[in-house]
């Protein structure tokens, strides 16, 4: 029997509404109705956040009061290029990454990672129109890959912009529970899964 995870996915204001929700159904879906997965919104304090698609949204815990990540998903947004420069949501990253077993990014949260020093020599990926403002952030021994789905380093997984999370997040739920289970979810979801991996 595999043992259930947490799954952490962060907010702050101005994130993007489809990029954290669909990284969060695709982990909730595939937990076999709450088996495998604990899934969960975290942010920095306990307070409304507004997406940048003007809906508000309540996180379930704030720093202080979080489950131990086992999974900590990293959405981008607007609010990306804000919140890089915060100090302590950056810190929070790096050191909930030192005990994760993966640390997956979508669209503009990499930016947050490279902020928080995770991207040493990896290969990244973002959002097309961030790579320019990824390039200034990320370390000079990272390897900048474009026109790609993501890419998978081991513990970090990285998406491009938006529904690309969502690819990246399956391919989460195949290193973990199977590529079967994987697939099963994209079909109850009723998304076709783009497995083009580098």
């Amino acid at each position: 029997m595999t043992r259930k995870r947490n799954v952490a996915v962060l907010l702050y204001e101005h994130v993007d509404g489809l990029d954290f929700c669909g990284a969060f159904d695709i982990f909730a879906t595939a937990s076999d109705w709450g088996k495998d997965f604990y899934t969960y919104t975290v942010s920095e304090k306990s307070e409304l956040l507004n997406t940048i698609s003007s809906f508000t949204v309540a996180p379930k815990y704030n720093f202080s009061d979080c489950p131990k990540p086992d999974i900590l998903v990293v959405p981008g947004g607007i609010g990306a290029r804000t919140e890089m420069n915060n100090s302590e949501l950056t810190s929070w990253i790096r050191c909930t990454s030192e005990n994760a077993e993966i640390v997956l990014s979508i669209c503009t949260g990499a930016l947050l990672l490279a902020k928080a020093d995770l991207l040493s020599g990896l290969k990244v990926t973002t959002n097309q129109r961030a790579m320019d403002l990824l390039a200034q952030v990320a370390p000079k021994d990272c390897e900048i890959v474009r026109n790609v789905r993501y890419v998978d380093n081991g513990k970090i997984v990285m998406s491009a912009g938006v529904t690309a999370g969502m690819d990246a997040s399956l391919r989460v739920v195949s290193k973990l529970l199977g590529e079967e289970r994987a697939v099963e979810t994209a079909s109850r979801l009723e998304y076709r899964w783009n497995r083009e991996i580098l």
